[in-house]
Formats: structure tokens, sequence, C-alpha cells
């Protein structure tokens, strides 16, 4: 079976042998969390958030434990307050512990209310009181009963698309967010972005299952809460995140896709010696990206040291909606931004490449 050993063959599939466990292995890394949702007072009261396990709206605190906030509240609220809450633990100043199952039952913890974003020291990033404003955290729940956190930032109020974004592994929105707002502002379009199963303040378990799970679920938060219509979405996934995004292009049209640094399937990555698809191969990009409708630009440097080069090309040639590539000489897997023919095309030139130029929405 091209060159693995039975023990590499054991290591890998054994106890037991299913995608999801060959996916947990190869794949999931979530960091600890970075950031916080606190509920949010009823704005025309302004009352502040109550100290201790739950706040005035009588909603738990959720996310990292050992906050320190970098937000300052419209209502001049108590900045230390917000204990431990469900799926995160003590609060910033006069916490009280509470449940750390992570297991976010109940409609008290679900999309309703209004939330407001916390961040730890490991977020790395300070907002000033307008991206503050311009930004909304809320919860959602997938298909498989997970809680899924989700943000939404209006970069560009007047923008015509909006980036519903799949990070990479080994982060969470709060730790995304400094980028989302610069790249939201440099390309003219609001994101939307979610964080996988155990990512943040999102519940559960990260599986390859869940993904497809928490991925729906933000597409339909994104068209029901925000009334965007998929003719102005762009999915935009990176690493890890170009499965859910491409699994969620296969089955819904869209305005295009943008897969950077994508990996054609999980035996692939581990064993690049791998030609065909097993059945019990994780995360098959290679055998869905053809059935994406939508245009699709692939974005891989030449270099990555994580998921090879080679897999963006594969993928490019078995993707027919494939608009030119843009393959960045020298990159590696976490350094593609920065190269400046990224900065200059970034989405706002490929627009063109997607025949996606048009007006500005109306105010």
């Amino acid at each position: 079976m091209n060159g693995l050993s039975i023990r590499e063959l054991c290591c890998l599939f054994c106890c037991p042998p299913c995608p999801s466990r060959i996916a947990a292995k190869l794949a999931f890394l979530p960091p600890e969390p970075t950031y916080a949702l606190l509920p949010d007072p009823d704005p025309v009261s302004g009352a502040g958030a109550a100290s201790g396990s739950t706040s005035a709206t009588g909603l738990p605190s959720l996310g990292a434990p050992g906050l320190r906030s970098r937000l300052s509240t419209a209502s001049g609220g108590d900045r230390g307050g917000g204990g431990g809450g469900v799926g995160g633990g003590g609060g910033g100043g006069g916490g009280g512990g509470g449940s750390s199952s992570g297991s976010g039952g109940g409609s008290s913890v679900g999309s309703e209310g209004r939330w407001k974003l916390h961040l730890t020291e490991r977020a790395e990033f300070q907002y000033s009181q307008r991206e503050l404003d311009v930004t909304d955290v809320f919860l959602t729940r997938s298909s498989r009963g997970n809680r899924v956190g989700c943000m939404y930032i209006r970069c560009a109020p007047n923008a015509r698309f909006t980036v519903l974004f799949s990070h990479g592994n080994a982060v969470d929105l709060g730790q995304m967010s400094s980028f989302y707002i610069g790249l939201g502002t440099r390309i003219n379009c609001n994101i939307f972005s979610y964080d996988y199963s155990g990512y943040g303040v999102s519940t559960g378990k990260p599986s390859e299952k869940n993904l497809y799970a928490d991925i729906d679920a933000a597409w339909h938060a994104l068209r029901s809460r925000y009334g965007i219509s998929p003719e102005n979405i762009i999915l935009y996934g990176q690493s890890i995140g170009t499965v859910p995004t491409v699994d969620l292009a296969s089955r819904f049209e869209c305005a295009a896709v943008v897969l950077h640094s994508p990996l054609t399937s999980g035996m692939r990555v581990a064993f690049p010696d791998t030609k065909k698809t097993y059945c019990f191969d994780a995360f098959p990009n290679i055998e869905k990206v053809s059935k994406i409708p939508s245009p699709v630009l692939i974005i891989h440097g030449t270099e990555d040291e994580v998921i090879d080069f080679s897999h963006g090309l594969a993928l490019f040639e078995r993707c027919p909606k494939a608009v030119e590539p843009l393959w960045v000489e020298g990159a590696g897997h976490n350094d593609i931004e920065l190269y400046k023919c990224v900065l200059k095309a970034s989405i706002k030139d490929t627009r063109v490449l997607f025949g996606l130029t048009g007006p500005e929405k109306k105010a």
C-alpha cells in the first residue's frame, strides 16, 4: 500500500480504524481559548454585567479562564466581572467557578441575547472603540448539537461581498480577529467567521463530521441573521479550513471560493506517496473539488513545509471551475500573506478573475 509499513498503518488507523479518529490524529490542535463571550446587558437599560457565573441578563459567561478585558464597555459596566461559566473557568475580577464540562446545553446559551467579546493576553490584539462597534459575536447551534461561536465584522458597511472565513489550525476567533479586520478593510469586504467544535467557545470535540456541521451552521446563520444572499458570499478556507470550505462549496453555489494552502486529503498529507483515495481517508477534498459550481481561486506557497505545494497543483488540475491560481514563489505554510504579490492581488484584485466586479450596495 504505497510503501506504508504495518506499524505505520496500525498507529494511524487502529483504536478504532475510522476516519474521525484518523482526522483527529492528523489534524486538530485546538488552542487554549484566547477569548470569552460575556452577556451584553440591554443597552436601553444600561445595566452593567454582574460579577459571578451569570450576569444581569441571566446568561453565563462563555470561554477562556483568567481573562483580562481589552474592551471598554459602552455602559460603563464592571470590567472585572464575568466569572466562570459554561465551557470556561474563573472570571477576571470577581469570578466564581463554573461548569468546566463544556456541554453547552439549553437555550440560554443559544443564539439568543447579546454578547460582547473579551480577549486574553494570548490574543495579542488591542481593539479600538471603532473596531468594537463593528464587531458582532454570537452563538448558534450545529445540526450535531454543538454550540458554535461566530463573529461578524462590518469592515466595509457598503460592501457588496461578505467573506465566510474558515481559519487554519491551532488558532481561534480571538487570535484571528486582528487579521480579519485588516483583511476586510484591505479588500473592502465584510468578514464572517466561526470556531470549529472544540475551539474557542464552541463545544464538542473536533472531528471531520463536526467540521461539516459547523460550517453549515455558520452558513445558515450568515444568511438568516444578516440577510446575505449566496451570490454575495465568498467562501475562504485556509489550511484545515479548506476542508469544510470545499465540502460546503460542493453543495451550495456562491460568489466564489478561495482555497489558501489547501490539502487534497488527510492520507496524502501524512503519506505523500498515496495515489488514490481510500474509503477510510479523511478530508477528501480531491474528490469534492470537481463538484464545486462556483469560481475557485487556489493560493499555495511553493515551499510549503506543512502541506506540500503538490496538493495545490493537484486540486487545480482536478477543479474545472478553477481560475488562474496564485502560486507564491518561496512562501511557506504560514507566511503567504506577507508576500507583496498576495497583498497586491488579495481578493480585491482577484474579483476580476471571478467576474465579481460590480457596483457596491447602497447604504
